[in-house]
């Protein structure tokens, strides 16, 4: 498993990719991570994406950068649910500087 950090919530991803998007010239750090949701933490994750501004760091990676979600999506598990578990896939795009 790989620890990431968004807005300082530790999330335990199961898979993690580091890529890289060139836009305009830049090269852009992209993750891709999926990870479990347990019902007990559904509210604190779909508020947490909500919000779609995020701080991003992978101590293993030694990576920092602010992001925003490029994709995601979940199973259909109902996770309102007691003992439910959700499979998510997310990946997030490094925000480019105006």
């Amino acid at each position: 498993m790989t620890d990431v950090f968004i807005n300082n919530y530790l999330i335990k991803a199961v898979n993690f990719s580091l890529e890289k998007e060139q836009t305009k010239g830049k090269d852009l750090n992209v993750i891709v991570i999926d990870f479990k949701v347990h019902h007990d933490d559904y509210h604190d994750v779909t508020t947490l994406l909500y919000i779609n501004d995020f701080e991003v760091k992978v101590p293993s990676e030694d990576l920092f950068f602010r992001a925003e979600i490029q994709n995601y999506f979940t199973s259909f598990t109902n996770l309102y649910k007691e003992g439910a578990v959700g499979d998510y896939h997310l990946e997030l795009i490094e925000k480019k500087e105006e």
